[in-house]
């Protein structure tokens, strides 16, 4: 199956509208079986499986999530998205969080993605799990 730039838009704007509504299971059906997710800050591929927790744990511990400013680029076998993630903890804390992720697409799904984040936004994010 060809995708065209018109499909490869709709998964993609699918795909961070569902992790705004906390949809995890949609995140998941986006995502190819063998799909591998890379972010800068560690420089290491998690799978996908690795990746969906993550998303559960995001949504478990937010009381909402917002992609602002989006600005999506397609191109033939997938998409680049500059973004400001913003989200709010159960104890008020907000995220902004300006991003940016690179996505191969094939048949319909993400089988690769790649993830720019400053790491101290997301680490005083995570500070407050304890």
């Amino acid at each position: 199956m060809a995708d065209t730039e018109n499909d490869i838009r709709a998964m993609a704007t699918r795909f961070f509208d569902a992790i705004e509504q906390g949809d995890v299971d949609t995140v998941a059906a986006t995502y190819a079986p063998g799909a591998k997710i890379w972010h800068n800050t560690d420089e290491l591929e998690n799978t996908r499986e690795e990746n969906i927790e993550v998303l559960r744990n995001m949504v478990r511990r937010s009381k909402s999530r917002k992609y602002t400013e989006r600005r999506l680029q397609v191109f033939s076998g997938g998409f680049v998205q500059q973004h400001v993630l913003k989200a709010e903890r159960g104890d008020g804390f907000k995220l902004h969080l300006p991003a940016c992720i690179v996505c191969a697409v094939s048949n319909g799904q993400i089988t690769r993605l790649d993830e720019y984040f400053d790491s101290a936004v997301v680490s005083a994010w995570r500070a407050g799990y304890a």
